[in-house]
């Protein structure tokens, strides 16, 4: 990945000759501006794009939380779920009689779960 700095001079680099033409061949201008396209473009396919699908997975799975699923938290807390309210938070058991109110997005992981009820 780049630092910034490399991006800022690699950028600069890219469009100074753009400033440096008075009133050239407006297709060397826009040529001049294909460099920054392509960084965007790059840029959106490796950092954008995956962190909206990672948000979307992480949505899906607080969607599916249900009753007896044993979680983590992002405080690094294991316990299973005994309540899951409506208003986005659960009720989660750490050990024998010791029951925690966590927000339902702050779970981090599911690392097991329940059979659905038929």
């Amino acid at each position: 990945m780049l630092s910034t700095a490399a991006f800022a001079a690699a950028t600069f680099a890219f469009a100074a000759p753009a400033f440096a033409q008075a009133g050239g061949d407006p297709m060397a201008a826009f040529t001049s501006f294909v460099p920054l396209i392509l960084i965007f473009a790059i840029m959106y396919f490796l950092l954008i794009r995956p962190q909206q699908k990672k948000v979307k997975e992480h949505q899906k799975m607080v969607a599916a939380l249900r009753r007896g699923d044993q979680v983590v938290t992002q405080g690094g807390l294991i316990g299973k779920v005994v309540k899951v309210k409506d208003d986005g938070e659960l009720e989660v058991e750490l050990a024998e009689n010791v029951k925690v109110r966590v927000i339902q997005n702050t779970v981090a992981q599911v690392l097991s779960k329940t059979e659905p009820a038929k």
